[in-house]
């Protein structure tokens, strides 16, 4: 294997020039072939309050620029161990969701023809079921990991039934989940009856509330975690706003009482070892950021999780 090439060098090119690629990378044009791909999906059509996520991914690589190539708390090099590279954006119509939904569908199954790992930076939640739809056939129903302050598992919305609130009852019944390994992290906030989670339970999903974190601890969140996923692909699936609105304002629906970066950080480095196939970070309205919070902590995200697949790749 060749050399990866990484971001461009910080102490040559100052953080605030460079390429606009998320943590500086190379563009997937400008290397042989990705074991990673970062692929931005600028939608949002699918929110059902505050819009604004079809501008998240150029947000995110933007507060991406301070990432470093070396992650100490993993003990990983995300870009030196593996090929990352950025793929841009897919063009999707913003105009007909379902024709959206076809075309990131497409665009994600022409990633991971090579056996590329994609990354996806959203848009809306939305962009989960064609994403899922794309791992599933090649792994068959996957364990989905979802990070959260909402299940998404709603029926419809408006008799809509593609929007950023059904992503996993669509993927639930179309076959997608593995209804005995899913588990969602970080809910909280009012439903609107008993019956959400009622219906979220036989969908495949167990609850890990935001409120557990307080109660048990970082430690048993991914003891509970690692235990629910067990063996077999995992697709990790983070919406922003699991964290508290103190630490990502810049979201269509925030919800109080949520994670801490520091906890969702420490959740994600939990995943060493398990069989992730694919990830995405959603949900960031840049409109609604302030001081970059909310794409430092989207970015942050993304870098754990390309340490995981790092790690992961290398045994």
């Amino acid at each position: 294997m060749s050399t990866p090439i990484g971001p461009v060098d910080a102490t040559k090119v100052p953080r605030y020039g460079g390429p606009a690629t998320f943590a500086r990378l190379p563009r997937l044009d400008e290397v042989s072939r990705a074991d990673v791909a970062v692929v931005g999906i600028p939608f949002d059509s699918g929110v059902s309050y505050r819009p604004g996520a079809r501008f998240g991914p150029g947000h995110v690589r933007a507060g991406s620029k301070l990432l470093r190539p070396y992650n100490p708390a993993l003990d990983a090099m995300p870009f030196g161990t593996q090929q990352v590279a950025d793929a841009g954006d897919l063009g999707v119509n913003p105009f007909d969701i379902e024709e959206a939904i076809g075309t990131i569908d497409a665009g994600i199954s022409a990633l991971r023809a090579d056996g590329a790992q994609v990354l996806t930076l959203g848009g809306d939640h939305t962009v989960a079921l064609p994403i899922l739809r794309s791992v599933a056939r090649d792994h068959g129903p996957v364990a989905v990991l979802h990070f959260d302050a909402h299940l998404d598992t709603w029926d419809t919305y408006f008799g809509a039934p593609y929007t950023h609130g059904t992503p996993f009852r669509r993927a639930s019944e179309e076959g997608l989940i593995d209804l005995e390994r899913s588990m969602h992290v970080g809910i909280r906030g009012p439903l609107y009856s008993k019956q959400d989670l009622e219906d979220d339970a036989v969908l495949g999903f167990q609850v890990v509330r935001s409120d557990d974190y307080e109660v048990d601890g970082v430690a048993s969140v991914v003891e509970r975690m690692r235990r629910r996923l067990g063996d077999g692909p995992v697709y990790v699936s983070v919406d922003i706003d699991v964290l508290d609105p103190a630490h990502a304002p810049g979201t269509g629906t925030p919800e109080a009482g949520g994670l801490t970066s520091r906890e969702l950080l420490n959740t994600l480095r939990g995943l060493v070892g398990l069989d992730v196939v694919g990830a995405d970070v959603v949900e960031v309205s840049p409109a609604y950021d302030h001081a970059e919070l909310t794409a430092i902590a989207a970015s942050h995200v993304a870098y754990e999780l390309l340490s995981v697949l790092a790690l992961n790749r290398a045994g």
